[in-house]
């Protein structure tokens, strides 16, 4: 592992973070939870926030898929989705779901502000972004997708958005 030269988890904590904010809407699923974490801080996200029954650290699942990212990557816990979404709205942020929506912005047009940060809202493996979170984000970001099938894995969803996103 040495010949990867990796930072150090305090390295990390100390290190420039990518202006984003992931806000997870009611995820059910500890494993894509930690899968989540992993993504995180592969692109060093600012911030994870858990909400509604979103399992949280120390959770088994989230632990076990994580691999540590738990310890690294900033997170906390909110009621709800529209409770963090409402809160980071009123501190200034850009907050979008990642739903498909009439409106919604095609993710490779999509790039990141320079003057604020920018919250993303991932939903429920099910249901997706509850409606009241979309109504209160600033917009919708859609993944274009060729198949039969009309979703992503939530987890495979947060990774593609932060890598495209991280590159722009």
């Amino acid at each position: 592992m040495s010949e990867l030269a990796r930072m150090s988890q305090e390295d990390f904590k100390q290190s420039n973070k990518l202006p984003v904010i992931l806000v997870l809407d009611n995820i059910r699923s500890g494993l894509n939870v930690g899968s989540i974490f992993r993504s995180g801080d592969a692109f060093r996200v600012e911030k994870i926030i858990c909400c509604g029954f979103t399992p949280v650290p120390p959770h088994r699942e989230v632990l076990k898929s994580a691999l540590g990212a738990t310890e690294t990557v900033e997170w906390s816990y909110a009621e709800s989705a529209f409770v963090a979404i409402s809160d980071l709205k009123a501190a200034g942020v850009a907050c979008f779901a990642i739903e498909q929506t009439e409106a919604s912005l095609d993710l490779k047009d999509f790039r990141l502000s320079e003057a604020t940060k920018t919250a993303i809202v991932l939903g429920n493996e099910v249901t997706g972004v509850d409606q009241n979170v979309i109504d209160l984000c600033h917009g919708a970001i859609e993944i274009a997708q060729h198949g039969t099938k009309h979703s992503l894995n939530v987890a495979v969803c947060a990774g593609i958005v932060l890598f495209s996103i991280s590159n722009t």
